[in-house]
């Protein structure tokens, strides 16, 4: 209910701003534009990537495009009761490319991974692989054209075990962007997974809700901060982390950023990661 009150607050807010402004523009007829005929670089709608954040954006790539989001360098920190453990992400890649409107086709590439583990004062045990490939597809349903204040998507997305331990996975993710005013967003997000443990040798149901706001200061310097939560069925309670990334930006068509989750729950992830995005 809190967070429905919140969404609710921040939508009259916006609506209120926008109603003292001149109503956005459609950048292009979405009829004109599809894979093989490209959006014309000078009609570009703003770069919207998914990451840093947990929380992704509803907005798709413009037709014809293609878009890069690379971790280039990403350490994940875990404990469990006596178990530790420690995660090195390489190059973990997602390229995207523009069908329509309001539809983009992606895959998650992550090239190389180093997880190390450890029981109470036992050495660590070193392992070393190529990541899971995961096909992933995305549909804005509301708010593709920037009219309104209001964004909505959905992503749907399946992991293949291409590292040669696990099994098929996937999940769906409804993201909803809400612009407020003085170059404010707000998002909010639920995913919902069917992930695998490898002890086990079973599918799990895991939940994951967040919320993020973030501020452009000017045309290069943004900041987000959010909060993230999520319950599964092999853990008891939640696991909560508040997540921080200041986002610089290169022209229109290239940013950087870096980051951190900082665990607010013993059982959460400790991360630290820095990234770009590209669009060509």
């Amino acid at each position: 209910m809190y967070l429905l009150r919140v969404l609710a607050a921040c939508l009259c807010l916006s609506v209120a701003a926008q109603a003292q402004d001149k109503p956005k523009t459609c950048p292009y007829d979405s009829a004109h534009f599809s894979l093989f005929k490209p959006v014309p670089r000078n009609q570009l709608r703003p770069l919207r990537p998914d990451r840093p954040g947990v929380t992704e954006s509803p907005f798709t790539v413009d037709a014809g495009h293609f878009q890069l989001e690379m971790d280039a360098l990403r350490l994940i920190n875990s404990r469990e009761d006596d178990e530790q453990s420690r995660t090195w992400k390489v190059a973990y890649a997602v390229a995207k490319l523009g069908l329509s409107r309001r539809t983009d086709v992606q895959l998650e590439v992550p090239l190389y991974k180093i997880e190390k583990e450890r029981t109470a004062d036992a050495p660590w045990q070193r392992r070393a692989s190529f990541g899971d490939l995961t096909l992933r597809v995305k549909h804005n349903f509301l708010g593709d054209d920037q009219e309104g204040p209001v964004a909505m998507g959905v992503v749907a997305y399946t992991r293949l075990p291409t590292s040669g331990r696990g099994a098929v996975e996937g999940g769906l993710i409804l993201p909803v962007n809400v612009e407020l005013p003085h170059r404010w967003n707000f998002d909010v997000q639920l995913e919902t997974d069917l992930n695998y443990d490898q002890e086990t040798h079973n599918h799990y149901l895991r939940l994951m809700p967040s919320v993020a706001l973030d501020h452009e200061f000017n045309d290069t310097f943004s900041f987000l901060v959010e909060g993230v939560t999520q319950w599964d069925e092999l853990h008891s309670g939640w696991r909560s982390s508040l997540n921080l990334a200041p986002i610089i930006s290169f022209g229109e068509n290239f940013q950087a950023d870096l980051g951190t989750h900082l665990a607010l729950s013993r059982e959460a992830e400790r991360e630290f990661f820095v990234g770009f995005t590209y669009r060509r």
